[in-house]
C-alpha cells in the first residue's frame, strides 16, 4: 500500500504499488483489490477481511509502479479501504475486464455519472491523445461529491459540470459550462443551446460513453430515443460500462457477472460475461434485468454494512 486519501465524505482513493499491474493497465480495465486476512484488524471476535472489490483504475504511473484505486463506500467491504496504512501488503489481481475501443479522429460525449467519473479519466485522455474531440458531461448529486476535477478537465475539450445541489459548480476554464439538474436534463439545455454557444454540438457526436449507476445509463439511454433524439446524429454508437455482480473477477468463469441483452430490432435475448467485457451497447443492455441483479443479495450487503459499522464505532474509527 503506497498512500490512503479520501477524496469526498464517501469516497477514498488507494493508491497501490503494483508494478506489473500498473504496467498493463489499459483505458476501462479494473481491478480486484483484497487485504489479507492474518493480517486484518480483529474487533471483539469478528475479523475486518475484504471481499473482493471490483475497483477502477483511475490513473497509473508505470515507471514508478503506481495503480490508483477509487472505492466508494456503500457499506460492508468497500468502508474498510479507509483502515489501509501504506505499507500494508494488499493483494490486487489484473487488470481485467476489455480495454475500452479508442476510436481516432471521432467526436465523443462522455457522460460520468458519481463515482463513474474516474472511469473516464483514462478514457478521456486517451481518447484526446488519438486526435478526438471530447465534450464530458460530469454529473454529482452534491457539490461535495466532486473529486480530481483536474484530471476531468484533461480529459475533454469542453466539461459540462452537472449538479443536483443548487448553486451547482463555477467553471474554471474558458469554454467549460455549468447546470444545475440532472444530466439528462443538462444534455438537453447543452444542445438546445440554453447553456451558451457550443463549439462542439452534440448533432456532431460520433459516440457517447456512459459510466455511472445504472439508472444513470438506462436514462441516458432512453433519452437517446426520446428528448435528445432531435439533437443527435443518427447511428451514433451508445456504450455504457455495466458494473453487474461480480465475484471471481476472472472472465468467464463464476457467471455471477451474467448480463442478459435484448436485440432491439428482433427482440432476440442472450446473456454475456460482464467481467469479460464490461462496455455494452446501451440499446441491448436489460437495465431491468442489471437492477434486479445487483439487488439480489440486497438483505446480506445492509446486515455486513450495518455490522461493520457498528465495529468501526465501538473502537472509535468512525464517529457520529
Amino acid at each position: 500500500m503506497h498512500s490512503v486519501t479520501r477524496l469526498t465524505p464517501t469516497i477514498v482513493e488507494v493508491v497501490v504499488k503494483a508494478p506489473a499491474a500498473a504496467r498493463r493497465f489499459e483505458p476501462g480495465q479494473f481491478y480486484r483489490l483484497q487485504n489479507f486476512e492474518t493480517l486484518a484488524q480483529r474487533i471483539g471476535r469478528t475479523t475486518l477481511a475484504m471481499e473482493g472489490l471490483a475497483l477502477t483504475g483511475a490513473w497509473v504511473d508505470k515507471d514508478a509502479g503506481l495503480l490508483s484505486l477509487i472505492v466508494l463506500e456503500m457499506g460492508g467491504s468497500s468502508d474498510l479501504c479507509a483502515l489501509l496504512k501504506p505499507g500494508d501488503p494488499v493483494v490486487v489481481m489484473g487488470p481485467t475486464g476489455a480495454p475500452t475501443e479508442l476510436p481516432e479522429g471521432e467526436t465523443v460525449a462522455l457522460v460520468g455519472g458519481g463515482l463513474g467519473n474516474a472511469v473516464l479519466f483514462s478514457i478521456g485522455q486517451a481518447c484526446r491523445a488519438r486526435g478526438n474531440r471530447i465534450v464530458y458531461f460530469a454529473g454529482y448529486k452534491r457539490m461535495e461529491d466532486r473529486y480530481k476535477t483536474e484530471q476531468i478537465e484533461a480529459a475533454a475539450d469542453r466539461v459540462v459540470w452537472c449538479c443536483d445541489e443548487a448553486p451547482g459548480f463555477t467553471p474554471t476554464r474558458p469554454g467549460d459550462l455549468s447546470f444545475v439538474g440532472n444530466i439528462v436534463e443538462a444534455m438537453r439545455a447543452y444542445a438546445a443551446g440554453e447553456l451558451g454557444p457550443a463549439d462542439i454540438p452534440l448533432e456532431t457526436v460520433d459516440r457517447i460513453v456512459a459510466i455511472g449507476s445504472d439508472r444513470m445509463m438506462a436514462a441516458v439511454g432512453a433519452a437517446r430515443h426520446g428528448v435528445l433524439k432531435p439533437y443527435l446524429k443518427p447511428g451514433h454508437a451508445a456504450i455504457g460500462s455495466i458494473n453487474s455482480p461480480m465475484q471471481c473477477m476472472m472472465k468467464e468463469i463464476c457467471a455471477q457477472c451474467l448480463q442478459r441483452h435484448t436485440d432491439p430490432a428482433t427482440g432476440e435475448e442472450k446473456v454475456v460475461f460482464s467481467c469479460f467485457n464490461q462496455d455494452q451497447s446501451l440499446d441491448r443492455v436489460d437495465f431491468a434485468n442489471l437492477n434486479q441483479r445487483l439487488r439480489q443479495n440486497a438483505v446480506q450487503e445492509k446486515l455486513t454494512a450495518q455490522w461493520i459499522d457498528r465495529g468501526l464505532r465501538l473502537t472509535g474509527q468512525r464517529k457520529g
